[in-house]
């Protein structure tokens, strides 16, 4: 139902930059309350940020508060994932995903996408 493809991942040294997008499939986008999750190896996925429908508002995992920044576009039905002053712990696999408003969970996920941060 709905699809969702990350791109804009890559290698970076700490300190360095990088923005993240997903892009969605889907006539309701803008309904949804939209996530990053990541997962390190051998580490279970986290919570990284959000952004809720309907009022917008966002929330963080302390680990990035200050540094990333999720944001969304809906008129090209694509969700942000700004990443400044990297560090070698956020090295992971970043995955974007959709909640379903009521439902209490993210019922869609993308592919991921590959986040290495050298130091």
């Amino acid at each position: 139902q709905v699809q969702l493809v990350e791109s804009g991942g890559g290698l970076v040294q700490a300190g360095d930059s990088l923005r993240l997008s997903c892009a969605a499939s889907g006539r309701a986008f803008s309904s949804y309350t939209m996530g990053w999750f990541r997962q390190a190896p051998g580490k279970e996925r986290e919570f990284v940020a959000s952004i809720r429908w309907p009022d917008g508002r966002t929330s963080y995992a302390d680990s990035v508060k200050g540094r990333f920044t999720i944001s969304r576009d809906n008129a090209k039905n694509t969700v942000y994932l700004q990443m400044n002053s990297l560090k070698a712990e956020d090295t992971a696999v970043y995955y974007c995903a959709a909640s379903v408003p009521g439902t209490a969970a993210y019922n869609y996920w993308g592919q991921g996408t590959q986040v290495t941060v050298s130091s």
